[in-house]
């Protein structure tokens, strides 16, 4: 089974609700599918968003990389030959990860073609049934309390609640989140950088105090600002997980080194794929550090791609904010991982299992 061309398509699929951060608003889906044909016939599917703000990525930038950079060094190459094409594919340029993740989890959804198997048999196995949390995103407090109210009702038993916009308002959603909820879900915060540290350690000490207990709160501070994440590990109680402060194996030994973070948060699209997830899950495994597995805004294609990684990864990842398809409208997606609200499952089609992409548009 050898690489005989690349193509792309734009995929826009609107959102059920806008996704607010303290970074961004989005109302819809607009990725990047790359296909992978082979001598053979087969086809591997792979996705990549476009993020400018974490990650450098524009549509057009993703698409440069994969049509002038790493296409040329694939054409030709055996899908056996798996360690050797992703190593082309890392090495091809610097940055650039979304684009390479696309390509990666194309060619890794024909390896598993190649030898008949879900790709999360081929990367260890595990049982092919996960549970996801559900993004709340910022907005006025009544209106994520009603989220998050309707969030539990739909049976989601974690909240990743966004804030990071407004220190005093971000606590009292939070402390109105809580109450709202506390016996029925456990509370995600994501602070988007949104926070200085110490305005983390005063909302969070704030948050201790008023008896308001945490799973985690994801990156409180700037991506660079390791000394700033250290300084709030240190002072709460609360667990600190790392996200844009970590995109590849050497940030991941770096922040580890520093004590910097309780958590890693792995997204595929920061990582250039899942050769360096399923690296940095082993490194953090030798470590004793937990790993969440999560998202951008993508739809059912490559978050497939994490699913069969966290499955097969689930003694280090144990935490999984993969909500990116439950936010959408629709599914794009004919075949693949099945998303039913919190719930997720792998069928025993090799690969990724996708038959088909409804509504692509050819680029």
């Amino acid at each position: 089974m050898k690489i005989t061309d690349i193509r792309f398509g734009m995929l826009r699929v609107p959102l059920k609700t806008p996704f607010k951060t303290a970074l961004r608003t989005v109302d819809k889906v607009e990725d990047i599918v790359v296909m992978v044909h082979t001598d053979d016939g087969h086809v591997g599917y792979g996705e990549a968003p476009a993020t400018a703000v974490i990650t450098g990525d524009t549509h057009g930038s993703i698409v440069d990389a994969i049509r002038h950079y790493i296409a040329p060094r694939l054409i030709g190459q055996d899908i056996a030959d798996l360690n050797r094409i992703t190593k082309l594919i890392q090495g091809t340029m610097e940055k650039n990860t979304s684009a390479k993740a696309a390509v990666e989890i194309a060619v890794y959804d024909l390896w598993g073609q190649l030898y008949g198997a879900p790709l999360y048999k081929l990367l260890g196995g595990g049982d092919p049934v996960i549970t996801t949390d559900i993004t709340i995103s910022v907005d006025y407090i009544d209106k994520m309390v009603a989220d998050s109210i309707a969030a539990v009702d739909r049976g989601f038993e974690s909240l990743k609640i966004k804030v990071g916009k407004d220190i005093g308002v971000d606590i009292e959603r939070v402390r109105a989140i809580y109450a709202a909820v506390e016996d029925r879900a456990l509370l995600r915060l994501d602070a988007n950088q949104g926070w200085t540290a110490k305005e983390a350690v005063y909302a969070l000490h704030t948050l201790e105090d008023a008896g308001v207990r945490l799973e985690l709160v994801e990156q409180p501070v700037k991506a660079r600002d390791l000394e700033g994440m250290r300084y709030v590990t240190e002072r709460v109680h609360t667990p600190i997980m790392a996200d844009e402060s970590v995109f590849g194996p050497a940030e991941v030994m770096e922040l580890i080194r520093m004590r910097a973070a309780d958590i890693i948060n792995i997204k595929l699209m920061k990582t250039g794929g899942i050769s360096n997830a399923i690296r940095i899950a082993d490194i953090a495994g030798l470590y004793g550090i937990e790993c969440m597995i999560g998202c951008m805004l993508e739809t059912s294609i490559s978050v497939a791609a994490a699913v069969h990684v966290a499955v097969a990864k689930s003694d280090v990842i144990t935490k999984v904010d993969l909500d990116g398809p439950s936010l959408c409208a629709y599914d794009p997606v004919d075949g693949g991982v099945n998303f039913n609200e919190s719930e997720i499952s792998i069928s025993d089609a090799p690969g990724l299992g996708i038959r088909e992409i409804r509504g692509l548009e050819p680029l």
